[in-house]
């Protein structure tokens, strides 16, 4: 591993961050810098998303979470919207084709009904084919956190609950029965979290960095663990 994570080899989590997510920004800042289209860099975002999960794995994160298009997205412009849509087709394709090699079950959070029934198809099809598999990737696709927890608590109060616990909610998330993101990595410089997880992330840890999605790589990701490793993680106590 010492040509992918040099000589030190890939930091060892030993349990202390069970779930990673990733704000996956920059991919069409990416292209412009490179004078090719936006969705030149959507393409090399989608090509590098493999790499990076490798690494999450050699690290030892059994779940991780990425935010691939969210619910404010569809005010991109069309061609755009329709270039991330059938990127993510052929993601599905991919990780379908991939599924014995890379051993993860594979699971899509958000308002899925706003997606054409053949993508839904799809979806359904990959996420039953590798539900077995130990590890856990959460693909968040027209995914907004403030419309993740309305949708928990409709789904209580269509149960006759008049009042809810945090309990009750946090068991009708898309990511239950999952553990809540220990780390929060947003790359491409913003420092805002977007509507991301906002339930979820309660204490989770954030990493920010200026480097572009596409140019997201293995050696970042170890350098980022090893200063949360570091952290005190106090939880409101002392």
């Amino acid at each position: 591993m010492a040509g992918i994570f040099g000589v030190r080899g890939p930091v060892a989590c030993d349990g202390r961050l069970s779930h990673i997510a990733f704000i996956m920004d920059g991919n069409g800042r990416w292209a412009t810098r490179r004078a090719l289209p936006r969705e030149a860099g959507h393409a090399a975002g989608a090509k590098n998303l493999t790499p990076v999960l490798r690494a999450c794995e050699a690290h030892g994160i059994p779940h991780v979470t990425v935010y691939a298009f969210s619910t404010e997205n569809w005010k991109r412009p069309a061609g755009e919207v329709a270039e991330l849509m059938r990127l993510m087709s052929v993601y599905t394709d991919d990780l379908m084709r991939d599924r014995e090699k890379n051993r993860v079950h594979v699971r899509f959070i958000g308002d899925l009904a706003a997606l054409s029934a053949d993508m839904r198809e799809k979806m359904e099809r990959l996420e039953q084919a590798t539900a077995a598999y130990p590890r856990t990737l959460n693909v968040a696709f027209n995914y907004g956190g403030r419309q993740e927890i309305v949708h928990a608590v409709n789904a209580l109060i269509a149960q006759g609950k008049n009042t809810v616990t945090e309990a009750e909610i946090s068991a009708r998330l898309y990511t239950a029965p999952i553990p809540d993101p220990d780390l929060v990595v947003r790359t491409g410089g913003d420092l805002r979290i977007s509507n991301f997880l906002i339930w979820q992330s309660a204490y989770t840890e954030y990493a920010f960095t200026r480097t572009l999605w596409p140019d997201f790589g293995a050696r970042e990701l170890d350098r980022i663990l090893r200063d949360f490793l570091r952290r005190n993680r106090r939880f409101g106590g002392l």
